[in-house]
């Protein structure tokens, strides 16, 4: 494994295999701090792959910032956090005019939005107003101040972290920003097993609040995740994956338990993740099975169920669960 400081960073553009190499080490480097969320860390190196955001839900208490924390430092990439509060304003985290006295001439101070990787944690915290303020970063890598767009920095990930209990002083997070996700990923409790070994660590003296001390550093930089998409992107997917595709993502919309199925960003979404994990798996094309795997965490933010079939008990994984049964799977 070579090491990558984030200091002397290659400037040879790295092959297909050794970006390939860069990512496995990353979530090896990953897991010597976080335990039994493999599948999380999984989805956090295909956003970077396709792009995409993550939405990281999860009581509290089980590892959510600390695996973006341990993904930043494996990364020779710039990262910022931000605690979503109810008091947190939209320049608090693009960026604001501010007034120069000396010059006479308002400077724009740039927010914490303008990094690689963006931990929004909370984010369901904070009011709509401030929530939409990233709408635009997620879709167009950009902020717009006083009508003039400033571009962000690539790569550009948002992972955000909300918790699904204690729901009062919240605000839920709207349908069209959910759909800006690619990914929501749940956080579960670990078994038994996990978590005797997390206490072995912390008995060890692992401090998470020291992740350089725990021996993470660097593994892999920009120029291997622009190796690795460019390596995406000549993944193949044949017309018949193809309509598996549409024919899933049509079947949420038709769904009796289903208000609103997944929209055509949906059907992108889930062909993009579908490709970047064919690649991950060394294969030069896309399965199925590569489509299965991936559609729970793409798809489950993106359907809203119909409220009678919520009383009768009916989740987003239910259905979605039937549906990758029923859906005819070419062959």
């Amino acid at each position: 494994m070579t090491n990558i400081s984030k200091d002397a960073v290659l400037l040879e553009t790295p092959s297909a295999q050794e970006a390939a190499a860069a990512l496995a080490a990353l979530r090896t480097e990953i897991g010597k701090a976080v335990v039994g969320n493999d599948q999380a860390v999984l989805y956090l190196v295909l956003a970077l792959l396709c792009r995409g955001h993550v939405l990281l839900e999860g009581v509290p208490g089980v590892a959510k910032t600390l695996l973006v924390r341990a993904l930043a430092t494996s990364l020779a990439l710039e990262h910022a956090r931000v605690q979503f509060t109810p008091d947190l304003m939209p320049g608090d985290v693009t960026g604001s005019q501010i007034y120069d006295p000396h010059s006479a001439e308002f400077t724009f101070r740039k927010g914490p939005v303008f990094t690689n990787l963006l931990l929004a944690d909370e984010i369901n915290r904070t009011p709509p107003k401030t929530q939409s303020s990233l709408l635009e970063s997620m879709e167009e890598r950009q902020v717009s101040v006083d009508g003039q767009p400033r571009a962000l920095p690539d790569p550009f990930v948002v992972v955000a972290t909300q918790n699904p209990i204690e729901q009062e002083g919240t605000y839920p997070l709207p349908e069209a920003q959910l759909d800006r996700f690619l990914f929501k990923v749940d956080i579960r409790l670990p078994d038994r097993d996990d978590e005797f070994r997390i206490l072995q660590r912390h008995a060890s003296g692992f401090d998470p609040r020291d992740l350089g001390a725990a021996g993470l550093r660097p593994v892999a930089g920009p120029e291997h995740i622009a190796a690795a998409r460019a390596a995406v992107g000549q993944v193949t997917v044949s017309p018949e994956v193809l309509a598996y595709i549409v024919d899933l993502c049509r079947a949420t919309r038709s769904s009796p338990a289903v208000a609103h199925g997944a929209s055509t960003r949906g059907a992108t979404a889930l062909l993009a993740a579908a490709r970047a994990f064919a690649w991950l798996n060394g294969r030069p094309y896309v399965t199925p099975d590569d489509v299965k795997t991936v559609a729970m965490a793409v798809l489950r933010h993106r359907l809203q169920l119909r409220p009678e079939a919520e009383l009768d008990g009916v989740s987003t994984e239910g259905v979605l669960s039937s549906l990758l049964v029923s859906v005819p799977v070419p062959v």
